[in-house]
């Protein structure tokens, strides 16, 4: 079985189960993807096949002899699996590979939020604001001793670039299938803005998951 399979988050609505309770999902547009490479044990060390998804207008002359015809894809990941030699090149892989109620792991690339300071970065409490102390409200206070050592110390919590790093949220449960649309719809909310590219996987951990 393929470990996962490419998407784009399409945007987050409600739904109702069967009980009327309203659950929050997230929409993804998941595949098709096309298989693009397939890596075999005997030939390459491992296995695994190359998915290719989403358009893009133009490729470059070296991409388009990888993509040998296939389309000029926008991404291209791999994903592992036990039965590479059963795939072939152009094959389509859909949504059908996952169930509902089915545990599933998620990973994106989070909000870019720019430079950010302590306080929205870290949730540091900021200086007091009071006794004459006017301009020290969001600030991160102290950053180190004097003499010893005589530096910041590597890895201390300060201001910087927020967001866009890439975040993986474990064991969400899969609330619909729709195969015909290529839609999966996902219990509570995935990492990354509308529009950005996701990658969904069979849970690695869901064994571990207490009904």
């Amino acid at each position: 079985m393929i470990e996962g399979i490419l998407g784009r988050k399409l945007g987050m609505l409600q739904i109702f189960d069967g009980d009327g309770n309203v659950v929050p999902v997230t929409v993804i547009e998941a595949g098709p993807c096309q298989v693009i490479q397939v890596k075999t044990e005997q030939r390459d060390g491992y296995s695994s096949i190359q998915l290719g998804f989403g358009a893009v207008k133009r490729v470059n002359s070296p991409m388009r002899g990888h993509l040998r015809r296939q389309g000029p894809f926008r991404y291209l990941q791999e994903f592992k699996t036990d039965d590479a030699a059963s795939y072939n090149v152009g094959d389509r892989v859909s949504v059908d590979i996952f169930q509902p109620g089915e545990r599933v792991d998620v990973v994106g690339t989070s909000k870019g939020r720019g430079f950010a300071g302590v306080v929205k970065r870290h949730g540091f409490h900021g200086g007091p604001k009071t006794h004459g102390q006017s301009d020290r409200h969001r600030s991160p206070g102290s950053i180190g001793a004097t003499t010893t050592p005589g530096r910041v110390v590597k890895g201390l919590k300060m201001a910087g670039h927020m967001g866009h790093e890439r975040v993986t949220t474990l064991n969400l449960e899969v609330v619909e299938v729709n195969a015909a649309r290529g839609v999966l719809m996902i219990k509570g909310s995935v990492p990354g803005p509308t529009g950005g590219l996701v990658r969904v996987r069979h849970a690695v951990k869901a064994a571990k998951v207490k009904a």
